[in-house]
């Protein structure tokens, strides 16, 4: 008689150490001293770089922090110099209104902007997203809101017309 030999399985080729043995004893108990170690790497590295980066001058409406970054110097100065000075900040055309929203924006444009000026990939000359082109064009409409209505009628039109097309360098002189 031909005995055949079936595989066995069962307890008996379990590994133990994927199974809950010691192998996966000792990475429970390294995983929190490793997960803590990685969180206050970073949380350093991020309360180093909000102090380097002067972090926190963006937290507050002063349009010169816009102006720590090199790169934006030239708007800083052409804002200084242009129309809306006297009656608005940075935040004022390039943050939704809201308190949320504000800094919601702030926080993802602040991080976006981190990560291309860190890496250096971004255009040159600036260019605004889309999404920040919205938020510009809806404060234009915003503050302009007669000038718009009697510009487009009391319904709109078909296509709507925009602001920032027309007046690019409105806030910012070339």
């Amino acid at each position: 008689m031909i005995r055949r030999r079936i595989p066995a399985t069962g307890p008996r080729l379990s590994n133990r150490r994927f199974e809950g043995g010691k192998y996966n004893a000792r990475v429970v108990r390294w995983l929190p001293v490793l997960a803590g170690s990685a969180i206050g790497a970073l949380t350093a590295l991020g309360g180093y770089t909000f102090i380097y980066a002067r972090g926190y001058s963006y937290l507050t409406n002063d349009p010169a922090a816009c102006a720590n970054c090199h790169v934006m110097r030239d708007h800083y100065d052409a804002w200084v110099k242009g129309s809306h000075r006297a009656v608005a900040t940075c935040n004022d055309c390039h943050t939704p209104p809201g308190l949320v929203p504000k800094y919601l924006t702030k926080a993802r444009n602040g991080f976006n902007h981190s990560l291309a000026f860190t890496t250096g990939r971004f255009p040159e000359p600036l260019r605004i997203t889309e999404r920040n082109r919205d938020v510009t064009e809806l404060a234009c409409r915003k503050c302009h809101e007669e000038v718009v209505l009697a510009i487009e009628g009391p319904h709109g039109t078909s296509e709507r017309l925009s602001c920032i097309r027309c007046h690019p360098t409105v806030g910012h002189l070339e």
